[in-house]
Formats: C-alpha cells, sequence, structure tokens
C-alpha cells in the first residue's frame, strides 16, 4: 500500500495538470470501490474548477466550490492525467474529464481504494480524528512523550496509530525507531522525553528524504503507462528480518506487531 511519501509523491505530480482545470464531466464505471461512491461525485462535480490538490495523511483531496472529491490509493489505485481518446481499461474505474482535453483516471485493479465526497465547511468522519501531519509543527519530540504516558503498547504500534500522527506507516515506523535506535517492542509509556526527541527527527528526515528522492525520479503523469517514480527504498530494517544489519552486522530479529511483520537490530535498538 502507498505510504505518505508516495501519495504526496502522486499530488505533486498531478498538481500541476489539475488544478485550476475545469471539470467537464464524470464517468463512473463502477457504483462502488471500496465503499458505494456518492451520487455528490456524479452531481456537483461537473463544470467545477479544482481549487487545489491536497494530502491529508494517505488521502488526496480535490477541492472544488461545493466540496472535495476525497481519493485514497488503497493497495493498488494509480492516478493518471491521460487523453480523453486513451482506451480504457479492465480497472479504469473513474475518468474525471478536464476542460484541458485530458482525463484524470483511477485505475484499482484490487478495488481497495476509495472515492468519497466532503461537503464544503465539514470535514469527513474518516479525516475527524486523525492525528497531526508527521511533517508539521504540531509534530515533536515533546508531543509524543506528552501521549505516552502510560501507555503499554508497542513504540512501533503507538508510532502508526492514525490518531497520534498521520502517515507513518510500516516501512517508515520501523526506519525512524531504527535510526533513533529504539527497539521496536519497546512499551511507548517507556521512553525517555529524549528519546522521542531524536525519534520525531527521524520520522520527519526519512519522510523528506523519500518524497525528494520520488520527486526526483518522478515519471511522466501524461504518459499512458505512466507510473509514478516512488521512493527507491533505501532499508536498513523493513523488509531485513535474518539479513545483517547494516551498522553493526548482527542478523536482525523478527516478529509480528498487530498482525504486520517487524525487523530490528537487537544491537543497535533498545
Amino acid at each position: 500500500m502507498p505510504e505518505l511519501p508516495e501519495v504526496e509523491t502522486t499530488r505533486r505530480g498531478l498538481a500541476p495538470h489539475l488544478e485550476g482545470r475545469r471539470i467537464t464531466g464524470v464517468t463512473l464505471r463502477r457504483r462502488e470501490l471500496r465503499w458505494p461512491i456518492p451520487a455528490q461525485i456524479r452531481r456537483l462535480l461537473p463544470e467545477q474548477r479544482i481549487l487545489g490538490v491536497r494530502r491529508r495523511a494517505k488521502y488526496l483531496l480535490l477541492d472544488t466550490e461545493p466540496g472535495s472529491a476525497i481519493l485514497h490509493l488503497g493497495m493498488t489505485g494509480v492516478l493518471r492525467v491521460l487523453p480523453a481518446a486513451t482506451p480504457v481499461g479492465t480497472h479504469d474505474h473513474v475518468d474525471l474529464a478536464l476542460d484541458s482535453g485530458r482525463v484524470l483516471r483511477f485505475n484499482d485493479p484490487r478495488r481497495f481504494g476509495c472515492l468519497l465526497w466532503q461537503p464544503q465547511g465539514r470535514t469527513h468522519e474518516l479525516l475527524r480524528d486523525l492525528g497531526p501531519e508527521p511533517l508539521s509543527d504540531a509534530f515533536d519530540g515533546d508531543y509524543l512523550f506528552a501521549l505516552s504516558r502510560g501507555r503499554k503498547a508497542p513504540v512501533k504500534n503507538f508510532l502508526m496509530d492514525q490518531g497520534i500522527v498521520v502517515g507513518v506507516g510500516n516501512i517508515y515506523a520501523a526506519e525512524a525507531l531504527f535510526a533513533a535506535g529504539i527497539s521496536p517492542l519497546r512499551e511507548a509509556g517507556s521512553v525517555g522525553r529524549a528519546r522521542y526527541e531524536r525519534l520525531a527527527v527521524e520520522v520527519k528526515r526519512i519522510l523528506v528524504h523519500a518524497i525528494e528522492r520520488g520527486g526526483t525520479t518522478l515519471r511522466d503523469f501524461l504518459a499512458p503507462d505512466g507510473e509514478p517514480g516512488y521512493f527507491e527504498q533505501e532499508l536498513f530494517a523493513y523488509g531485513r528480518e535474518g539479513e545483517p544489519c547494516k551498522v553493526c552486522g548482527r542478523r536482525l530479529r523478527g516478529d509480528r506487531l498487530g498482525g504486520r511483520a517487524t525487523a530490528w537490530c537487537g544491537r543497535c535498538q533498545t
């Protein structure tokens, strides 16, 4: 599933082709993806100008005057801007026609993505209880320390809780904890303020680096077979169970936390 840097890379790639453009038509080839597609998408979006393309957590929002279309890529979703005459593929479920003569096309083979509606001035229930963005000033070591007091859950689960901070998925939580020298199994409430300060710094550093790498390898969003240039992972922990630690050479340990595979170094992370 795309994580925050991949979604941000997608947003940056799409924004120049969408912002300021008028939506001239909406084609829905399915009534639902992960959830039913609201009637407002077909009824309210046509003839609206896209005022902005935003990201909140792993959701993309296309802002218009009456409200925002909310998109989530799920596990296999891809958004492309294509010539309107581009043949429709099997899993091309949604087209938003633009006054540029192109379409924003949503392809999603497994249909775990979504297309929802948020009226102007309201916050959709999926976005209502989310924590701060990890790259914002609201997210820092003091914030993590304050919210972690008394929590017995593993610190990795705490960091991946979207009510604590959004968009830090399995890959980036594992990498940030490795960089901060914190075992993912340690109880969140047992981690001190100084270590949370370092963890917050590492979360920001790793996410920024991933976004920058994605941006430098971004392919053409106008090509029919174009794919976003996602961050080529430079992994120290995630997915490396049993392999030697790149810092000390000890074999990385592995376990499952919250149903997710977790790898870490027993020497470098305590």
